[in-house]
């Protein structure tokens, strides 16, 4: 899920809540979206990576009222490389919400297999409200006062409860019209008109964490218009904030003890021999304290939740090596890493306008409480699912700023009447999407869903593992769905990855594709 808006090769991705505004923003125009099958995008080698092809696509800022005001969706494509052996047009998103499906598609050659790249259009939009597609923005002066996203009192709620509206005033009035039509489901709506824009009959799309609610989504609202539907490492769009944070801190917590196990085990973890918890809470005392300070940002101490964002970012890839030396340096006993990324979660903005994509999580998720009394019994019920990790720091960060926020697309179990089998896919051990929120959309879905499952670690399967990918790439191009309950060992198959991750930052794939959820 992941409202991560910095997209940086590293295993810890920087979850930062601003993006730089791209210069060649979209902005609200007068047209109506191009009708099935017309066309409607003008091709041209993109600005940013020539090698792919970028264009337009106007759509309706509110649905309801097709020849309404519209907004521009940027859209990028790599052509088949093999147009002879051509199946059609595969529209990709990375995530987010937040994260860019154009910038997926420049760096889709380091993700995609040749063989899916010879056979398909590779297609990136970016969402309405995100990147080059009309951005939801905010003040940069009133974003830079957001309180601290964990709060131990009722007048922190009531601190909370006052900005967060001050917040919304503020982003409403500078995003305009657009900011209450952000949620999935609009999204949805406009993948339709890409789908017609392309001249394709169905879609076929492959979506990664919160570009899976946007395919649940579509295959509500056009449920006979889907020709093959892959979605890996799945939200769980029927789960009340209670659910959702505690599956949320289940997970996370799993993925700590997976990352504690493997240090015990394994000689080149730079924390082996050591007790991992015990380095862990001496790292969370010092930073509750105020003396905890990361490399190169030595004007301002880490908080506790900067803290535990190393336990997730460093589960995610996972990128264990990485996040043993990260913590052995913080807790004083050893070199720093080759490269340090920079420091996790919310950072001040710089300049006047700030990005705040956590709408679209608002807009889809109810994630409302009463009163502090309600949070605080939140956030026990994380902590007793995660003793060490108290909870995953993601949807605490994005909680408060949906306070009192509406919610247009609540969530609701999946309804899908059509009769194309949809593909899922989840690691065991993801700290993000967890297994069981997967394993759950398909028992919504019931005999029109396969579940792959690959017994291994970290947020999104495809390309961890062959076994994990040759499915993905033989349903999208033949239609041929793995056999129900199908299973994907660690090491299944001649080009296991999962090895070669541990020593290194996670590649260029997670340049495009590591965004929150």
């Amino acid at each position: 899920m992941r409202r991560s808006l910095s997209l940086l090769a590293t295993a810890f991705v920087v979850v930062a809540a601003v993006l730089p505004v791209p210069a060649a923003g979209a902005s609200a125009g007068n047209g109506s979206p191009a009708p099935p099958g017309s066309g409607g995008i003008a091709w041209a080698p993109c600005q940013e990576e020539p090698t792919a092809e970028c264009g337009k696509l106007a759509v309706p800022i509110d649905w309801s009222k097709p020849d309404g005001p519209t907004i521009d969706l940027a859209v990028a494509r790599r052509k088949a490389t093999d147009p002879a052996a051509r199946v059609g047009s595969l529209v990709i998103n990375p995530g987010g919400p937040g994260g860019s499906g154009v910038e997926a598609a420049y760096g889709a050659p380091g993700f995609f297999t040749e063989e899916l790249q010879r056979r398909f259009d590779i297609v990136g939009f970016d969402p309405r409200g995100v990147g080059r597609s009309h951005p939801v923005v905010c003040s940069a002066s009133v974003y830079n006062q957001m309180p601290h996203a964990v709060m131990t009192s009722q007048a922190d709620f009531d601190r909370w409860s006052a900005y967060a509206k001050r917040l919304r005033q503020d982003c409403r009035a500078r995003t305009g019209p657009l900011y209450d039509h952000v949620d999935s489901t609009n999204v949805a709506r406009d993948m339709d008109a890409l789908r017609a824009a392309l001249g394709e009959e169905k879609l076929t799309y492959y979506g990664i964490s919160y570009g899976t609610l946007i395919g649940q989504m579509y295959a509500e609202l056009f449920p006979h218009r889907i020709r093959a539907m892959a979605l890996d490492s799945n939200m769980d769009h029927s789960l009340g904030v209670k659910a959702f944070l505690d599956t949320e801190a289940a997970a996370v917590e799993d993925a700590f003890d997976e990352f504690a196990g493997w240090c015990a085990q394994e000689p080149s973890c730079a924390l082996h021999g050591q007790d991992v918890r015990a380095v862990w809470e001496r790292l969370l005392a010092k930073a509750r304290s105020g003396k905890l300070y990361y490399p190169g940002v030595p004007d301002r101490p880490m908080t506790e939740l900067q803290v535990l964002w190393q336990g997730v970012l460093g589960t995610e890839g996972p990128a264990w090596q990485l996040l043993s030396e990260m913590l052995r340096a913080l807790d004083g006993g050893g070199p720093l890493p080759p490269w340090v990324p920079p420091l996790p979660g919310r950072q001040p903005v710089e300049g006047e306008l700030a990005h705040l994509p956590t709408v679209i999580l608002c807009e889809d998720y109810n994630l409302r409480v009463r009163n502090y009394k309600q949070y605080a019994a939140l956030l026990r019920s994380s902590n007793r699912r995660a003793p060490d990790m108290r909870y995953n720091p993601m949807p605490i960060e994005d909680l408060p700023v949906c306070l009192n926020h509406p919610t247009t697309n609540p969530q609701h179990r999946l309804r899908y009447r059509g009769s194309a089998p949809i593909m899922l896919g989840s690691s065991l051990h993801d700290p993000s999407t967890p297994y069981g929120w997967s394993a759950n959309v398909a028992r919504q879905l019931g005999p029109k869903a396969v579940l792959l499952t690959y017994e291994g670690w970290g947020h999104r399967i495809y390309g961890k593992e062959e076994c994990a990918t040759v499915p993905f790439d033989q349903y999208l191009i033949s239609l041929v769905v793995p056999a129900p309950g199908t299973r994907c060992p660690v090491g299944g198959g001649s080009r296991s990855l999962l090895k070669q991750r541990q020593s290194e930052l996670w590649r260029t794939d997670n340049l495009h594709w590591g965004v929150r959820f």
